[in-house]
């Protein structure tokens, strides 16, 4: 018998299982930019120590995905203007250069996996779960970026990842009208990584971000405008 296709078991400290459950609610969208979150609270819901959850709180803080107010508390981290200007210009560069390379490659299972992708996120439209549709938006943003089979890109996007899911975990919990709305905002890139046309792709994923980014803008305008 061998055993040399086995892989060791992952084995995760306290502190990375609460990370990842903590990043998971704030991805969800339950509960708005710039919400409370304290540490009583949440120590006593996942059943740990206060000082392994402040732990996890910091490594949230350096993805930027919560900051720490002086005086005041933890709060999940609150877009400005600047934010998104500075996320969206960033990722639409990235995933519009991702989007052209990823349709211009030739190999059939790489737009296996980019059809694969596309197909989850109509799926979860279909479906409705809020939670099971931003999966899949950024499921298939992070598709492209692979699909691009540029290291390097894909290093860098590496770098503002989960400030692009706190952005759609927004945007789609807020600023989208609907699981309509929000396939329809993707429709464009689909056709055109469908049709395998990397100019109407590369076109289409910076005009998605742009439009986003747009739209938030208004919504955050709004929120400051309105009385709490």
């Amino acid at each position: 018998m061998t055993i040399s296709g086995l892989k060791p078991v992952a084995r995760q400290s306290t502190e990375t299982m609460v990370t990842e459950h903590l990043r998971d609610f704030i991805l969800s969208g339950q509960i708005a930019p710039g919400g409370r979150l304290t540490e009583i609270a949440l120590a006593e819901q996942l059943g740990v120590a206060r000082s392994t959850l402040r732990m996890s709180l910091h490594r949230l803080a350096a993805e930027g995905m919560v900051t720490l107010v002086p005086y005041t508390g933890w709060h999940v981290a609150a877009l400005s203007a600047r934010d998104v200007w500075e996320i969206w210009t960033l990722r639409g560069s990235l995933e519009s250069l991702a989007s052209r390379l990823a349709a211009e490659r030739p190999e059939p299972e790489v737009h296996d996996a980019l059809d694969a992708a596309c197909a989850a996120l109509e799926t979860a439209c279909a479906g409705g779960s809020l939670r099971e549709i931003t999966e899949a938006d950024f499921a298939l943003h992070r598709a492209i970026i692979a699909a691009s089979g540029h290291g390097r890109l894909a290093a860098q996007y590496r770098v503002v990842e989960q400030q692009v899911q706190l952005f759609i975990a927004t945007s789609n919990s807020f600023v989208a009208t609907g699981p309509e709305d929000i396939i329809a905002q993707h429709a464009p890139l689909i056709a055109a990584l469908r049709a395998r046309d990397p100019a109407a792709a590369a076109a289409a994923a910076w005009a998605h971000d742009q439009t986003e980014g747009a739209r938030m803008t208004e919504w955050l305008a709004a929120q400051e405008t309105t009385p709490a």
